[in-house]
């Protein structure tokens, strides 16, 4: 009887201990997603990210027929002797919203741009991601950077293709003066 006593008393302890040893994991465990603080200087670059975007213009239209819009341009273009610059992205690209603003609020860069060049914004998005389109100009297999721009000539020939505007950047921005660079190396040659 004794040993019996003793065997349930073993029995039970093991029980117990082993309940408050799981109970004390689960506490660590809690403790531990506690001490994961959130990162607040990145929700908070997201929040304002979020809120630029809002602001700026969208200048993207997934429901555009963006073949029957560059084949207009392309005539266009022929006509004012213009090269076409195509600006890949979508609404939903903060850069992309970023690159159009910058062309549109900088005097300098807007009137290189209406001297020079006919403009596109060629949507990629899940409304319409436009593949007979991309695949005219790039291997749509190929991973993108958004935004990407192909350059045109007056007769719609692809010259150029600038897949990482990451080099255009400063900052948070663009840089004006590696921006008209591009603009002017691209331009028709008068």
């Amino acid at each position: 009887m004794k040993n019996l006593v003793i065997i349930a008393f073993l029995g039970l302890s093991t029980l117990a201990f082993s309940q408050d040893a799981q109970k004390m994991k689960e506490d660590r465990m809690h403790d531990n997603a506690l001490l994961v603080k959130p990162d607040h200087a990145e929700l908070d670059a997201k929040k304002k990210a979020g809120e630029e975007k809002a602001k700026l213009p969208k200048p993207y239209d997934p429901k555009a027929d963006a073949q029957a819009d560059l084949n207009k341009l392309i005539a266009q273009a022929k006509k004012e002797g213009k090269n076409i610059i195509i600006q890949a992205g979508g609404n939903w690209c903060i850069w992309c919203l970023r690159f159009n603003n910058f062309i549109q609020t900088t005097p300098e860069l807007k009137e290189i741009v209406d001297k020079k060049y006919l403009y596109y914004h060629l949507n990629y998005s899940p409304d319409n991601e436009n593949p007979k389109v991309f695949a005219k100009y790039i291997n749509i297999k190929e991973k993108q950077a958004y935004p990407f721009f192909i350059v045109l000539d007056k007769n719609g020939k692809k010259i150029h293709v600038l897949k990482d505007s990451s080099v255009l950047e400063e900052g948070k921005g663009y840089s004006l003066e590696k921006t008209k660079e591009f603009f002017y190396q691209w331009a028709p040659k008068s």
